[in-house]
């Protein structure tokens, strides 16, 4: 009996080895990335100042985001002819865009009552788009009208977690890191992770079209739980008081408002503005162009693919480009990239195909980033501790409603290449106008600061 247990043993042990050996190569590649990842959000005193944390957060905010736009962008656009598209796109805008219109500029001012909330805000704001897409997989089969009451769930709870988010990012700062440094590192996790996620949400709708949903359900529940994970300085107001700046003219206070901040941000703003409306301009007039016009001989979903990742790839180098530059001369930056893209979408005018608007694409995703992380700045510096997380509420409020605008015109207009390369520079244009000399004089004479009321 002993002789038949001491063999068991050494057989066993080798097998056990063995096992273990196998399970330690199969679980490495996961666990080696997830260290590496933890590594690289933790970086340069973001693990103690809890602003990795913040990353990892935004990271799964874009993997969720994209999950539900794969799945809407199959149901709405892809599945029915072009001309039935334009209505259904229409449509949705029409459901989500124009209530969203009216809503975004009450968030701003609601989250302003929730300083001692913001964890629970951006918690719920996860858990409501996990419930809201169980409740779209069923319309995405029937195409129901349901599905868009459910997107501009989906599209209010996305844009209220941004504002929180924005105004969460100078809590977290980690000692000697500015805030467009720390923008730079969220917004590029948040890029990389919808890298990620986009061909794995397209696989999914290959299983069927509610998986992508599926996942987008998941994903939202994991960062329904990381939402709590922030640390608690989050939630506190110490310092903060409500965004009521003033100036005085003539002896007289302004009404408060961000006419009010000063001029360096006002004009900042409205550069911002326009890059906004350019993207949701490219977005949707791009959309059904390529669809009628693919690229190169491409089909409309490889044609559409291209621009995407030009626009990403042009986003992530503006996001990199901002995070090297740091806080270097932020209105000069603004007016730079502003007649960067100007001329870029002058010259998809004049020399319009398939490689311009690529081209285009990219430096519409690398100017808005760049003009996007210098506004940051401006804040930053321009705006007092105590309301600057209320200011970058309320400036995301404003950008949001700008891709709106940018969105519909792009709607309406008849699909003509020309057209449309010619609507995108004069977009530009007006930013140019409105905010360029502005911004200029603001860099030659200096900011004044505003007054707290």
């Amino acid at each position: 009996m002993a002789a038949v247990r001491s063999s068991d043993t050494r057989t066993s042990g080798p097998l056990r080895r063995t096992g273990r050996a196998i399970g330690h190569a199969l679980r490495l590649p996961f666990t080696a990335g997830a260290r590496g990842i933890r590594k690289a959000t933790h970086a340069h005193g973001a693990g103690e100042s809890g602003l990795g944390k913040l990353i990892e957060l935004h990271a799964v905010n874009g993997a969720g985001d994209v999950m539900i736009t794969v799945a809407l962008a199959s149901t709405v656009f892809f599945s029915v002819p072009t001309d039935e598209a334009r209505g259904r796109v229409a449509l949705y805008l029409a459901v989500t865009m124009a209530p969203f219109t009216l809503l975004a500029p009450v968030i701003g001012p609601l989250l302003d009552h929730l300083p001692h909330g913001r964890r629970a805000a951006m918690a719920c704001a996860m858990f409501t788009r996990a419930a809201l897409a169980i409740l779209m997989s069923t319309a995405v089969i029937t195409g129901s009208l349901e599905l868009y009451p459910a997107a501009l769930g989906v599209l209010v709870a996305s844009k209220a977690y941004g504002v929180v988010r924005s105004a969460v990012v100078p809590r977290l700062l980690p000692p000697r890191f500015s805030l467009v440094r720390a923008n730079s590192r969220v917004t590029l996790a948040g890029l990389l992770a919808t890298g990620v996620a986009a061909p794995i949400g397209a696989g999914l709708h290959q299983i069927g079209p509610r998986w992508p949903l599926y996942g987008a359900c998941l994903i939202f529940l994991v960062g329904t739980f990381l939402a709590f994970t922030l640390p608690r300085k989050v939630d506190s107001a110490k310092g903060e008081r409500r965004a009521r700046l003033v100036t005085v003219v003539q002896g007289k206070k302004r009404k408060p408002s961000l006419r009010t901040v000063g001029p360096a941000v006002l004009h900042g703003l409205q550069a911002n503005a326009s890059h906004r409306a350019l993207s949701g301009f490219l977005t949707f007039f791009l959309a059904f162009l390529l669809r009628e016009h693919p690229l190169f001989g491409h089909s409309a979903v490889v044609s559409l693919g291209i621009v995407g990742v030009a626009a990403g790839a042009g986003n992530a180098l503006g996001t990199a480009v901002g995070a090297w530059l740091k806080a270097r001369g932020p209105e000069l930056i603004i007016v730079t990239v502003l007649g960067i893209a100007l001329t870029a979408a002058i010259v998809a005018a004049l020399l319009f195909g398939g490689v311009m608007m690529a081209v285009l694409c990219a430096v519409a995703g690398f100017t808005q980033a760049l003009s996007k992380l210098s506004l940051d700045a401006v804040i930053q510096r321009d705006v007092p501790e105590q309301v600057r997380t209320s200011a970058f509420a309320r400036s995301e409020t404003l950008l949001q409603m700008s891709w709106v605008v940018g969105g519909a015109i792009g709607i309406a207009l008849p699909l003509n290449g020309v057209l449309g390369m010619s609507v995108a520079a004069a977009i530009v244009l007006i930013g140019a106008i409105t905010a360029g000399r502005g911004l200029l004089s603001a860099a030659r004479r200096g900011t004044a600061h505003a007054r707290i009321a």
